[in-house]
């Protein structure tokens, strides 16, 4: 989304013109001529401006910038070439792990139901020579269900700590960057520190399933197929990767537009694609028919938090969660009464003027809510940058909604339910109270000082 006047001064973001543009990009990506050619080379970047997300320049240091430039088509490719030569000792393992919000962009764009995107999503990224094809709903399972805990404890500490409430979601890798780049402490201490679903199935991709297949992190090339472009900023963060293997969680990030890119330069039309199902991380069983989580356009953390508290902390159990839409539809907020007291008041805030609404009242001391579901897009993660746009940037309102209408159609699925989930917790983190756990699945988020050196690139 666009940044209007994101920092304490005015955003630094300026006009720049295509020369200015290109030759930057041309400086960061240049290869002493000494790049190979091979059948990938027609393949255009796409052009759109980092800027366009939440993470504007102003949040953006230079050598950020460099590193996010090779999260590209091209990144990908060179492993794809790397993998049909003879030097095995070059090879790496594929992985690709889809975000359930991007598969409605499939369905809707090429008319197909969801199952049916899935799958000849997953058989097109086998034909280019991906190894593994998985879904993230699991990695959101694990996600969801720390950050239902840690509400829980934070509740239960509020009168002991002063930053125990409100409690931030931490999923949005847009709000995160805004939160540690521009605001200070105050802000960031109140963040959930589950780590998002992109990055705890990182963990499980580098962590469970490298030592399933018996194989070293840094032998396994894992790309995230994800509908905001904040997510390529996300994956390179210092705690996301393991200096011992050299290894990132995430090594590459390309949103579902760029997808569609790759099929449009090779012909390919989605409907002509096989249809393959989607791998799981447990031996050889595929993944059956999509799920999701509860909540409108995203991972539903507000739904599901709620409903977990409201059974834990008063006994009751909320079947149906109410919306009461505040200043505008992209603020809204669910209450709890027991007793004719209000004992949970939750919001949903999606898009920077609500989110700089509700940071606004909490420096104030003027704000009434226990948890937010913070989002840096209007109208949730469906409508990320990096899908349903337009040939001049702006939202393709009539695809979107036929995503929203194909996202709800989709089973819920209670992550407490999901018994892979149960005995990975026994198995692989040694119990859910376990160091671990905190390890593998939580982060921490603080204030960053920022360099004043920035940078706009284009794709």
């Amino acid at each position: 989304m666009k940044c209007e006047n994101c920092t304490k001064k005015e955003c630094s973001k300026k006009q720049k013109n295509d020369d200015t543009q290109s030759t930057s990009v041309d400086a960061l990506s240049s290869n002493d001529g000494s790049e190979e050619k091979n059948e990938f080379d027609t393949l255009a970047n796409a052009k759109i401006l980092l800027s366009d997300c939440l993470a504007c320049d102003s949040c953006m240091t230079l050598e950020e910038g460099a590193r996010v430039f090779q999260q590209n088509q091209k990144e990908f490719f060179h492993i794809l070439n790397l993998n049909k030569k003879c030097d095995t000792s070059k090879h790496k393992v594929l992985a690709v792990s889809l975000c359930p919000q991007s598969l409605p962009y499939f369905a809707a764009k090429f008319d197909l139901s969801v199952n049916e995107a899935a799958k000849r999503l997953c058989g097109f990224l086998k034909s280019l020579g991906a190894h593994y094809v998985f879904d993230t709903t699991i990695a959101a399972d694990f996600s969801i269900l720390e950050s239902q805990r840690e509400f829980v404890q934070r509740y239960q500490r509020r009168n002991q700590e002063e930053h125990a409430l409100p409690m931030f979601a931490s999923a949005c890798p847009g709000w995160i960057r805004y939160a540690e780049r521009v605001l200070t402490n105050l802000v960031t201490s109140h963040i959930c520190t589950a780590k998002s679903p992109q990055q705890i199935m990182g963990s499980l991709v580098k962590g469970y399933f490298a030592r399933q297949q018996n194989l070293s992190p840094d032998k396994i090339f894992h790309v995230v197929v994800a509908p905001c472009y904040d997510k390529k900023l996300e994956a390179l963060r210092e705690d996301f990767y393991t200096a011992l293997y050299n290894s990132a969680e995430v090594d590459c990030v390309l949103t579902s537009g760029e997808i569609v890119q790759i099929m449009e330069q090779k012909n390919v039309s989605m409907k002509d694609v096989t249809e393959v199902a989607v791998d799981s991380l447990f031996d050889d069983l595929k993944e059956g028919d999509v799920v999701r989580h509860d909540g409108k356009r995203s991972d539903g953390y507000l739904e599901h938090i709620f409903k977990h508290a409201a059974k834990e902390l008063f006994g009751m159990d909320v079947k149906e969660i109410t919306y009461k839409a505040l200043k505008n539809k992209d603020f809204q907020e669910v209450t709890l009464e027991k007793d004719g007291e209000t004992v949970l008041r939750f919001a949903a805030a999606y898009g920077f003027r609500n989110i700089q609404n509700m940071v606004l009242k909490l420096k104030k001391g003027k704000f009434l809510y226990h948890f937010v579901e913070v989002l840096a897009c209007p109208g949730g993660c469906l409508n990320g940058k990096g899908q349903a746009q337009t040939e001049d940037g702006k939202p393709d309102r009539a695809l979107l909604a036929q995503m929203e209408e194909v996202y709800a159609a989709i089973p819920v699925r209670l992550p407490e339910t999901n018994l892979h989930v149960q005995k990975m917790y026994q198995d692989w983190l040694e119990g859910m109270d376990s160091k671990k756990v905190q390890d593998t699945l939580h982060t921490t988020y603080s204030a960053v000082n920022q360099s004043t050196s920035s940078l706009d690139i284009k794709w």
